[in-house]
């Protein structure tokens, strides 16, 4: 009888007792050996070269030397999926920049329902992260050349849906700092949890032609501005006299996620119609599949992500095996192609 593969992880941490509960709490799961564990960045090279392991788990507020240029460094010379493990903010987004697949934020040490929790989503991801594409496959795509768009005639009525999950933040970033500061209003579900989300909002926000925020329940929909859905709520686009605007409701979590890309995808199918432009991007399992092939029945305007440029094909695949894709892209692509479709 043939013996599923386990995935190998090495565990990078400094305190020795949490590096010591994390082997042994992630360890029961069968599908996981955990080869080493390393409290120094300066073991971890060594400890690639021996145990060559499949996932890395890293707290990149480690000593004698910055997480983030060691992580650059780590990519660089052995592209491997890293999953950050930290409390720290925005130096996540910076980790994610520097190559590692997702993150798990720190468990609160004095309930035991926040470590279990913890260590089930930390199990998760690493079996994600053992599947997702690194290194020079996540960072070789150039962002399309920003261009002004003239078409303004009915660009009020426009709506452009994104969905995306593993891998989703960079993505998304590459495609938001890539279009120009007249587009309709955009909505975006990535998968992330409460305090993150706001914190993506502020970094697209810094860094782009647009307005980007985190969405509230109530938030106009306009020309020229981004809502992000909040972690733990789910948006919906909804109308009424004055134009567009968004509910944040909180609510069970529909695919296993909360914000859910079916939920905003649905509501967008609804309100929009042959108004909207929907996009999935990479990501582990089948949230927004269902959801994009009703906006395609709808009449909207879909594009999927396509293999080669998703760290995870997960979730356009979904969607495109679903027929709810018009058109499959490479990520570089992405944005060029959402102007082309309103300027028609």
């Amino acid at each position: 009888m043939k013996v599923p593969h386990r995935v190998k992880v090495l565990i990078v941490d400094d305190p020795l007792l949490f590096r010591a509960t994390l082997s042994q709490e992630i360890s029961k799961d069968f599908g996981i050996e955990v080869v080493g564990t390393a409290g120094d960045l300066y073991e971890v090279r060594d400890k690639i070269l021996e145990l060559k392991p499949d996932v890395i788990t890293l707290d990149f507020e480690m000593p004698k030397m910055d997480g983030i240029e060691f992580l650059r460094k780590l990519m660089s010379q052995y592209p491997l999926p890293v999953i950050v493990v930290s409390s720290a903010g925005n130096n996540v987004f910076e980790a994610l920049d520097a190559g590692a697949v997702d993150f798990v934020t720190k468990p609160d040490t004095k309930t035991k329902r926040g470590l279990n929790s913890f260590i089930n989503e930390l199990i998760i991801k690493i079996k994600i992260a053992s599947t997702a594409k690194v290194g020079s496959y996540k960072k070789q795509y150039e962002s399309p050349v920003k261009t002004e768009s003239d078409h303004e005639a009915g660009m009020s009525d426009i709506i452009v849906a994104i969905g995306a999950s593993t891998g989703g933040t960079e993505a998304i970033y590459s495609i938001i700092t890539a279009l120009p500061r007249d587009m309709p209003g955009i909505l975006i579900v990535q998968h992330m949890p409460p305090v993150f989300t706001k914190l993506y909002a502020d970094r697209l926000n810094n860094s782009c032609m647009l307005e980007v925020k985190e969405a509230q329940n109530g938030d106009e929909v306009r020309r020229g501005r981004v809502l992000v859905a909040a972690g733990d709520y789910h948006m919906r686009l909804s109308r009424n006299d004055s134009g567009y605007f968004v509910k944040s409701t909180m609510g069970e979590r529909v695919n296993g996620h909360c914000p859910s890309v079916d939920v905003l995808f649905d509501s967008v199918a609804e309100t929009a119609k042959d108004k909207a432009i929907g996009v999935i991007l990479t990501g582990m399992g089948q949230d927004g599949a269902k959801g994009i092939l009703n906006m395609r029945q709808q009449g909207a305007y879909t594009i999927g992500q396509d293999e080669m440029t998703s760290v995870v094909y997960g979730m356009p695949m979904a969607a495109f095996n679903a027929g709810g894709i018009v058109k499959q892209l490479p990520l570089d692509k992405i944005a060029q192609e959402i102007c082309n479709h309103i300027a028609k």
